[in-house]
């Protein structure tokens, strides 16, 4: 059977993908996340077979979740639901790792094509999308002076806490860390994205797709 775990902030997503999936009857959910780091957490923690996954979640935005699953949990496929149709979003959603991009609206019978197709090790996109066009700029090679990829991982969960606008106690209380490791790890992420106020790291993040502006 195929294990599962949800992530999205909204309650009444979840159930509804939930019982999609499990009356399905060939998967299995082993837990939901309503937060990004939560999601992140859970995938290191329970190694499931699929992700499907939110972009615009709290406290870690989905595409640094797909970054760390694809590092903390290689074999964890994830499909996409979101709500931007926009090609920046799915072709870094892509790029970053998921296997499959739906819109949120899709029908049911979607969800369930694109779940088989995942596990079938097929990429998946709802019909709506430009599939032509999102392969050609996918296969695209991504760029290999990203800066994010200077970061530590706590220094990207740091990147979008701060462009979110929490101040170093706020960071710390959500990472478990000390206010003057949050401070230290902002410092660092600074020096090496080259920013210099909040002002550019607010718009670093935006163009990242970090935040939504």
């Amino acid at each position: 059977m195929t294990t599962a775990i949800l992530a999205d902030d909204h309650d009444i997503v979840r159930r509804g993908l939930r019982g999609i999936l499990e009356n399905e009857g060939s998967c299995k959910v082993l837990a939901e996340a309503a937060d990004g780091l939560t999601a992140a957490q859970l995938v290191e923690k329970h190694k499931p077979q699929i992700l499907v996954l939110d972009l615009n979640m709290p406290r870690l935005h989905g595409i640094e979740v797909l970054r760390q699953t694809r590092t903390t949990s290689p074999h964890t496929r994830v499909i996409v639901l979101s709500m931007h149709s926009d090609e920046p979003y799915v072709i870094e959603s892509l790029r970053a790792g998921a296997m499959a991009y739906i819109l949120k609206g899709s029908e049911s019978q979607e969800i369930l094509q694109a779940l088989k197709e995942v596990m079938s090790g097929r990429r998946f996109l709802s019909a709506t999308l430009s599939e032509w066009a999102i392969n050609a700029l996918v296969a695209k090679p991504a760029d290999d002076a990203d800066p994010l990829q200077s970061l530590t991982q706590r220094e990207r969960m740091v990147v979008q806490l701060a462009a979110e606008g929490q101040n170093n106690t706020q960071i710390a209380e959500k990472l478990f860390i000390s206010p003057r490791t949050a401070e230290t790890h902002r410092t660092n992420l600074l020096r090496k994205l080259g920013l210099h106020t909040q002002t550019d790291l607010v718009r670093f993040a935006i163009r990242k797709g970090l935040i939504q502006p």
